[in-house]
């Protein structure tokens, strides 16, 4: 029943942000330098210590806001930190959020570069091989990091996109003090680690990305069976990366954006909402 509730009151929330005035999409990935020119909120690159002697280069978007912000993870793509999750972030701080979006190649490049030194297949085959403890140590310290900043408040969430859509659900297993944790088009965990799962999960798919929406269905049903939040929505002809490839599948991929980002922010304001002092 409380799971039912929840899902009504995300629902209502999402339809009121769509009816009231449709929100502001992330741009698609080819406008994103445009959008990160044309944005009114300060962004910057900062290095954080992640420990174990490692530093990590992130972009952080502050929100124009006068009081602490809820904080979002956000987790690139397997194309490494891009100039589209630069501008996904911003457009995210544009909702009131402080965001923080680490390069997760920080360190692994020519000369201890990050995403920007590797060239074609190179950079997915790196992601491919980051190491699973490093990756939680790095987000744990990224949170760390920015609650702990005057603009922040305490509670944070995660948002992560395919390769980092599986990060973001796997980082709810590990972190017990993730607020919440938005999955688009991210591969879902094995059924039997779930249980330590404390965050409410929104899991955000394209119908037409087959890879990755089959591993749903047996989530869904361990979730519910474990009585923990799951919100689930598969988008009819959407193909997978929707939110940057908006202009694909004959429209299906803009009707998915347009629900989804909607649906995320209400999530977000909905689980991340309350006193951040």
């Amino acid at each position: 029943m409380r799971q039912f509730i929840s899902a009504l009151i995300l629902t209502f929330f999402s339809v009121l942000s769509v009816n009231a005035q449709p929100l502001k999409l992330p741009p698609m990935e080819v406008d994103a330098m445009t959008a990160l020119k044309a944005s009114p909120r300060h962004g910057e690159w900062v290095k954080y210590d992640a420990g174990q002697g490692d530093k990590v280069d992130a972009w952080v978007v502050y929100p124009e806001r006068s009081d602490k912000a809820p904080v979002v993870i956000l987790i690139h793509e397997i194309f490494g930190l891009t100039d589209w999750a630069r501008a996904t972030a911003d457009q995210l701080a544009a909702e009131g959020f402080l965001v923080v979006a680490p390069d997760f190649l920080s360190g692994k490049g020519e000369g201890g570069a990050g995403t920007a030194s590797f060239k074609g297949d190179d950079v997915r085959t790196a992601i491919r091989n980051l190491d699973p403890a490093e990756l939680k140590r790095r987000l744990d310290a990224a949170a760390a990091w920015a609650t702990s900043q005057s603009a922040g408040g305490k509670k944070y969430g995660v948002v992560g996109f395919c390769w980092g859509g599986g990060v973001a659900f796997n980082w709810a297993i590990q972190q017990p003090e993730l607020g919440a944790s938005v999955v688009y088009y991210g591969v879902s965990p094995k059924t039997e680690t779930l249980s330590t799962i404390k965050a409410p999960v929104l899991g955000l798919y394209g119908g037409d990305d087959a890879r990755v929406t089959t591993t749903v269905p047996p989530t869904q049903e361990e979730m519910k069976r474990l009585a923990k939040r799951y919100d689930v929505k598969i988008y009819d002809g959407a193909g997978h990366a929707f939110l940057r490839q908006q202009n694909g599948m004959n429209g299906a991929n803009l009707k998915a954006a347009t629900d989804g980002w909607a649906t995320t922010v209400a999530f977000l304001k909905e689980t991340l909402a309350g006193k951040t002092k």
